[in-house]
C-alpha cells in the first residue's frame, strides 16, 4: 500500500528525513512513532505530495506519488491534528463539502454523507455550526470530512488530542471500523496506550530515521523488556537496594517515598524472586504487583527520556 525509499528532505542545515525507508501492507493500522521533531509529519506531507523532498521514491498503491496524481489522492483520506473545518458551516453541509472534493454525484454523496455522519455518532448535531459543538464532537467532525468517500488508505495525525475519554474510546473505536471495512491506516498519536491497543505494527521515528520496527510483541523483545514489579516497603537501606540489584535478572532498580520498583529483563520468575529475598531478609511490604512491559517503556529506551523541544 505504501513504499517508501531512501526519502531524504533538507530544511536548509536541518535534515529532517535521513534515507527514511517506510513499507505498510495492505489492511494495517500501522503506527508512526517519534518524539517532537523526529520527521513524522514531514514523512507524512512528503508521502501526500504536500512537500517537495530532495530525494528518493514513494509509491501508493503501488504507482509512483506526486502532485498530480489525482486518482490516488481520489483513494486517500486526511485527518490532521489541527480541526480543519469551516465554521460558517453546518455538521452536514462541512462532511458534504469535503466530500464533494472527490465525487460529483450528489446522490451518491448524499448517501456517503449520511453514513459518515452515522459513523462518527453526529446525528442529532447535522444542523449545528462547528462552534456549537464540544471538542470531541468536534474531532468527530474533523474525521467524518477525512473519511465520508470512502478512502481505501487513511492518515490520522493524532486525531484524539484533547478529548475526554468517551470521545477517544468512541474514535479508536471508528478506527478499528474502518479498517475491518477494507481501509488501511497510518496513525500517529501521543498516546502509547492506543497505540499499543489499535495499531497491527508499529514504527519508532527518531532524527528522521526509522530506528525500530515491528508489531508491539517484537519492540519489546527488541530491548530485553520484562516486567516491572513494585512494592510497597517502608523502608529499606542502600545495603537492601545494593542486593536488590544483584538479584537475578534485575535491569534496574529505583526507590522512592516508600515504593520500590524495580524493572527485570524477560523472561523468568520475577515476582518470586523479589518475594523470596523480602521474606528471607524479614522485610515487610505491603502491597505488591507486577506488570508487563508497556510500548512507552520501549519508547522512552529507544529516544531516551531527555526534554524535547
Amino acid at each position: 500500500m505504501i513504499q517508501v525509499e531512501n526519502l531524504v528532505k533538507r530544511y536548509g542545515d536541518v535534515v529532517a528525513l535521513d534515507h527514511f525507508n517506510l513499507q505498510i501492507a495492505e489492511g494495517e493500522i500501522f503506527g508512526l512513532l517519534g518524539p517532537n521533531g523526529s520527521g513524522k509529519t514531514t514523512a507524512i506531507n512528503c508521502m501526500l505530495s504536500l512537500l517537495k523532498y530532495d530525494r528518493g521514491a514513494i509509491k501508493l498503491f503501488g504507482r509512483p506519488m506526486g502532485p498530480d496524481a489525482y486518482d490516488l489522492k481520489r483513494e486517500i483520506g486526511v485527518v490532521m491534528q489541527n480541526v480543519a473545518v469551516f465554521y460558517e458551516l453546518t455538521v452536514y453541509e462541512n462532511i458534504n463539502y469535503f466530500c464533494s472534493l472527490y465525487l460529483d454525484d450528489k446522490r451518491q454523496r448524499q448517501r456517503l454523507v449520511e453514513e459518515a455522519i452515522e459513523f462518527v455518532g453526529l446525528e442529532d448535531y447535522r444542523r449545528f455550526l462547528p462552534k456549537r459543538l464540544s471538542g470531541g464532537l468536534l474531532r468527530r467532525l474533523n474525521i467524518a470530512c477525512g473519511i465520508a468517500h470512502k478512502p481505501k488508505l487513511i492518515f490520522l495525525d493524532e486525531p484524539t488530542v484533547a478529548v475526554d475519554p468517551q470521545s477517544r474510546n468512541s474514535i479508536l473505536e471508528g478506527i478499528q471500523k474502518l479498517n475491518r471495512e477494507g481501509a488501511t491506516v497510518v496513525y500517529t498519536s501521543h498516546y502509547m496506550e492506543e497505540v499499543e491497543q489499535i495499531c497491527t505494527r508499529i514504527m519508532i521515528m527518531d532524527k528522521g530515521k526509522a530506528v525500530a520496527v515491528g508489531t508491539k510483541e517484537e519492540l519489546k523483545a527488541m530491548i530485553g523488556a520484562g516486567e516491572k514489579v513494585t512494592a510497597e516497603i517502608y523502608r529499606l537501606d542502600q545495603e537492601n537496594l545494593a542486593e536488590i540489584r544483584r538479584l537475578a535478572g534485575v535491569r534496574g532498580v529505583s526507590y522512592d517515598e516508600g515504593l520500590l520498583t524495580v524493572r527485570f529483563k524477560s523472561g523468568g520468575h520475577n515476582l518470586i524472586t523479589l518475594l523470596d529475598y523480602l521474606k528471607q531478609r524479614e522485610i515487610p511490604f505491603g502491597r505488591i504487583y507486577s506488570e508487563p512491559p508497556t510500548l512507552n517503556d520501549v519508547f522512552l529506551e529507544i529516544t531516551g527520556k531527555q526534554l524535547r523541544d
